[in-house]
């Protein structure tokens, strides 16, 4: 009559003596088995005493099935072993080639058709002289070239930052004298000073 193994404790280490409660096979067959199935390498410490992991008493207890239960002999029983980890091999390596060929067909590039909206023709696209594109029809043109609009209005600035310099010294000296020379009932400067200074400002920059 088959007997009724017990249920592998939830631990990582296991002594020889426990191996042969939850398998029913005697500490010295253990010790043979060691011998006749290289599978079976239990860690060895101090005193020479065994400690076998979870896998390793799942496997004795294979081969306890396949020798008392199945009537296999130790070469049947390594044979039966070695074919089965050749299948879990064969079949571990075709989920690995089944998950790169996903990968791969997932990393491949989307022949979607592209969205119209961003369609367009950035050659087609110029520039005027006022800083802004025109349309004839359906072509765009201009003797400018179309430049990105951070660059064309960071350019200017920089093309006028010495007339604006100027212009805004000469305002700064121009009220300083006004200030002086302006009554103690603090009136304005009158409508020609500013006038003058407006175009002075304007010359400069057209500078």
């Amino acid at each position: 009559m088959e007997k009724t193994l017990p249920a592998i404790p939830a631990k990582r280490y296991f002594t020889i003596g426990e191996v042969s409660e939850l398998c029913l096979v005697k500490p010295y067959v253990l010790r043979y088995w060691e011998q006749e199935f290289t599978q079976l390498k239990p860690m060895k410490r101090r005193g020479n005493r065994r400690y076998y992991q979870r896998h390793e008493v799942q496997l004795i207890r294979r081969i306890r099935e396949l020798l008392y239960d199945e009537g296999f002999t130790i070469s049947g029983a390594r044979n039966r072993l070695a074919d089965a980890a050749l299948a879990r091999e064969a079949e571990e390596e075709a989920k690995d080639r089944a998950d790169s060929q996903r990968l791969a067909s997932a990393a491949e590039p989307d022949n979607a058709q592209s969205d119209p909206d961003l369609d367009f023709e950035p050659a087609s696209w110029s520039r005027t002289e006022s800083g802004f594109p025109e349309q004839d029809g359906s072509i765009l043109h201009s003797e400018r070239p179309l430049v990105s609009d951070s660059l064309f209005s960071a350019a200017a600035k920089a093309q006028r930052l010495p007339n604006l310099q100027r212009a805004a010294a000469t305002v700064a000296g121009r009220r300083s004298n006004a200030s002086v020379l302006a009554p103690s009932s603090g009136a304005p400067l009158q409508a020609e000073q500013l006038r003058a200074e407006l175009l002075s400002i304007r010359d400069l920059l057209a500078g």
